[in-house]
């Protein structure tokens, strides 16, 4: 399984618009090779970076198998989103304090939907998915705070 994005090479710069001082707009992924059996698909963006521990940026589940493209500020039909760790619903770009961060897209191919209400973070779906997951596929794209 395979995730990319028009808007950034895995490893290279996240553009400024994506940001979340920049425009606050979630990037367009693309996804391919989804194993068969996939029920559902799962996305997690983080910051491991962070000076705190992780921060989270984005959480999306029960993501329809046959998704192949999401458009640039949107989300798939039917798709469930958990709150970041800014305690919202949404995207919420990158904002590092000082220095590059990376910023890791993980998409999960599952075996079952995911049971959570719409608002759970991603530990409790990280804790939802465990022993359910056929493939991963992971992004990464940089930022700086000097922008």
């Amino acid at each position: 399984m395979e995730l990319s994005s028009k808007a950034f090479q895995s490893n290279g710069v996240i553009p400024v618009t994506l940001s979340y001082h920049g425009g606050n707009i979630s990037p367009p992924l693309m996804i391919r090779g989804v194993p068969v059996g996939t029920v559902k698909l799962a996305l997690i963006c983080d910051d491991p970076d962070a000076p705190g521990g992780v921060w989270v940026h984005w959480v999306v589940w029960n993501i329809d198998p046959e998704t192949t493209h999401i458009p640039m500020g949107s989300l798939p039909t039917g798709a469930i989103v958990g709150n970041n760790s800014w305690g919202k619903a949404e995207w919420g770009g990158p904002a590092p304090p000082s220095g590059t961060h990376h910023y890791v897209f993980k998409l999960y191919a599952l075996k079952e939907s995911v049971a959570l209400k719409p608002g759970a973070n991603a530990k409790e779906l990280e804790a939802a998915i465990k022993g359910n997951i056929l493939a991963e596929a992971r992004l990464v794209g940089l930022f700086s705070a000097a922008r």
